[in-house]
């Protein structure tokens, strides 16, 4: 799920560019703060590091990475202002907990307007197939295992 698209234009910029493999296309929040990117994932997994690539001038600031089913922070990430892909790990302590739903929460943009874009994200670690959480609770998918839902 993101907060929201720039002029409400899906087709050319939206979810669905996060995880597309094509590196001309991207997503592009409409101007204000906060923004934010949720994602549910089928199976659960074990998340070691994000994977982002913003354009610069346009990334998230003040970031914050939330398990959405404990209802808790994981962790604060600290991306660059810049238009290479950035891999920010999670702590140790929490690379080996079982997660399906996380929001990126950005809380302010390096952009005046507020605007974030963001060309690819990715996330490395792990499916954990010994953990049960409850069922999926949005229909909407990508061509990755990742579920992007619009609010």
């Amino acid at each position: 799920m993101v907060h929201s698209v720039l002029n409400r234009d899906v087709t050319s910029l939206g979810k669905q560019n996060l995880f597309d493999p094509n590196p001309e296309t991207c997503w592009n929040s409409e101007q204000g703060t906060p923004q934010h990117i949720l994602v549910e994932f089928a199976p659960c997994v074990r998340i070691h590091s994000v994977c982002v690539q913003f354009q610069g001038g346009f990334a998230g600031k003040d970031t914050r990475l939330i398990d959405m089913d404990r209802k808790e922070e994981i962790c604060a990430l600290f991306p660059d202002d810049n238009n290479k892909v950035q891999v920010l790990e999670l702590p140790k302590n929490e690379q080996g907990v079982a997660r399906r739903r996380i929001k990126l929460q950005f809380a302010t943009s390096t952009d005046f307007y507020g605007r974030i874009v963001v060309y690819s994200l990715d996330f490395k670690g792990s499916v954990a197939d010994d953990v049960e959480l409850p069922a999926k609770t949005t229909n909407d998918s990508c061509a990755s295992d990742a579920v992007i839902t619009i609010v």
